[in-house]
């Protein structure tokens, strides 16, 4: 199975458990809840996605022949140390090319496997922390893993229903549109009267990075 990447980079995790932490980002193109053209936007499912995964022809992106090709290019963008290698696996929607080939060449390499993925596909169970980003009006399959991020505020998300999946943390997001001021103002009264969730910033945007 060959894969469309749009982008592969080194950076710092911005958002999320594992904020701070150094990773490869493998951007997959594709997903199932919008195409990413602008003219689509009004009647996705995802509305307010601030990510580009069109295409293959950002940093690193292509189209990779095999699992072995893509696992060389995670290991070449972090380097030669082998040392708590981790990469993330986002899109777009991920699941929609992951597979065990992907996985095992991966792990090979010595890679923790962390997935960033809508939830709407089940996740493949060689990935090592699964974080679900539920987007409001979709069917969630994968309500178990290891980080549930909410970007708020989603009309019509059942946070009491999300509240009993299974998920070891629970983090709410503020989502980065035109009304930032006042979702960041919303997340943290959020937080505040929720103290089962953790407040996450994108801070690799306060610090501009990828």
């Amino acid at each position: 199975m060959s894969y469309a990447v749009k982008e592969l980079f080194l950076t710092l995790q911005g958002e999320g458990f594992h904020a701070g932490r150094r990773a490869v980002f493998v951007r997959f193109a594709g997903c199932n809840l919008w195409t990413g053209r602008e003219q689509d936007r009004a009647t996705a499912v995802c509305k307010f996605c601030d990510t580009d995964f069109v295409g293959i022809d950002g940093d690193g992106g292509g189209r990779f022949a095999d699992a072995t090709a893509l696992a060389s290019a995670v290991s070449f963008a972090w380097g030669p140390s082998t040392a708590a290698r981790f990469v993330v696996l986002t899109g777009g929607e991920p699941m929609l090319q992951i597979d065990d080939a992907l996985v095992d060449a991966l792990h090979a390499a010595g890679f923790e496997i962390a997935i960033e993925t809508n939830g709407t596909i089940a996740v493949h169970p060689g990935i090592d922390w699964v974080c679900v980003s539920p987007k409001a009006g979709s069917v969630v399959v994968q309500r178990a893993g290891d980080e549930l991020k909410l970007v708020w505020p989603q009309a019509g998300s059942d946070v009491g229903e999300i509240e009993r999946w299974d998920f070891r943390h629970f983090l709410i997001q503020p989502m980065d549109d035109l009304a930032a001021d006042e979702n960041r103002a919303a997340a943290v009264a959020f937080a505040m009267t929720r103290p089962g969730w953790r407040l996450s910033l994108q801070t690799h945007k306060l610090l501009g990075l990828r």
